[in-house]
């Protein structure tokens, strides 16, 4: 598409879940193969490929609800948090900051998810935003004339 490795604009959250979706279905499909042929490259290269397409359509889905892109690094942060507060802890011999660091920061990275999920699914702002002009509607019949 146009916007294959694009992180300017806004992505409709029909584009976005219907990526999502075939994103599923492709890797459930792979995992399956890959569990008859008994190897595990295959969901690994179409993780890799589809990495910055993912970031890409995940950022423009954020700007249609006027967020900055960079609150996909939400998610990271408490990861971020817990290898450094493990690793400090386990090296400090502190097992007590090393379980809060591994039951807290869990918790934390999947409300992060969570925030985000809510975003996602929230209706795009009407008009034009920060980040441009509303993305065009797609309908069966637009698509045949192009």
């Amino acid at each position: 598409t146009e916007h294959y490795l694009g992180f300017q604009g806004r992505c409709a959250r029909r584009e976005f879940w219907y990526y999502v979706l075939a994103y599923f279905v492709i890797y459930v499909g792979l995992a399956v193969i890959q569990a008859v042929i008994g190897t595990r490259v295959l969901t690994g290269l179409f993780g890799l490929a589809l990495l910055l397409p993912g970031i890409g359509i995940s950022v423009r889905r954020l700007h249609d609800t006027d967020r900055s892109g960079w609150w996909i690094l939400i998610g990271v942060v408490p990861v971020f948090l817990m290898i450094v507060l493990g690793a400090a802890a386990l090296a400090g011999g502190e097992m007590g900051s090393a379980i809060l660091s591994a039951v807290l920061l869990p918790i934390l990275t999947l409300a992060a998810a969570a925030l985000l999920i809510y975003w996602y699914a929230q209706p795009g702002t009407a008009g034009n935003n920060s980040y441009g002009p509303p993305p065009p509607h797609v309908t069966p019949d637009s698509t045949a004339h192009a």
